[in-house]
């Protein structure tokens, strides 16, 4: 089975339409709501957000042949401006081999962060990388709803309805 690459381009736009959205909504927070710790795996917005970030990282780096040593530094990765500046071209990169790829039933070799080896489907890794990323957005947008904002709508149709005009 093979999922179309058109399909898959779409989606990492999705992916990307919606995470600046949510990374836009977070700027509006203070550091105090930004960092608010609601006892979920990664905390508060920025840490769900970071955690976001390193694995869309770490999946690129796997299809490249390259995965990055460490998952996530906390000391360099949670923070807002990384999710400003490098998450987008983290996405460009993204969007870029995704645009360059002509048949999506390829697959890439990596080990995951126990060390166990793995052969997966690309299509499987965008379709993945898609819905991890719309789950945590997911659990951002929960926890401004805690704090008192509006996040922002991330619904893949609203995506489609945007950009359908």
């Amino acid at each position: 089975m093979s999922v179309p690459v058109d399909v898959l381009r779409m989606h990492l736009r999705y992916t990307t339409w919606a995470s600046a959205r949510i990374v836009a909504a977070a700027a509006s927070l203070t550091s105090e709501e930004l960092t608010r710790d609601f006892k979920s795996a990664d905390r508060h917005v920025l840490g769900t957000l970071a955690h976001v970030y390193a694995a869309d990282r770490a999946w690129f780096g796997r299809i490249q042949g390259a995965p990055p040593t460490v998952f996530l530094d906390p000391e360099v990765d949670i923070r807002l401006t990384v999710l400003q500046q490098e998450w987008p071209a983290l996405l460009a990169r993204w969007q870029a081999w995704v645009d360059a790829l002509h048949d999506s039933s390829g697959s890439a070799s990596y080990y995951d962060l126990q060390g166990n080896p793995h052969t997966t489907p690309l299509w499987q890794i965008v379709l993945h990388v898609v819905n991890h990323a719309t789950h945590h957005r997911g659990q951002a947008a929960a926890m401004m709803r805690a704090l008192g904002h509006v996040p922002p709508p991330l619904d893949l149709i609203r995506y489609y309805r945007e950009v359908s005009r």
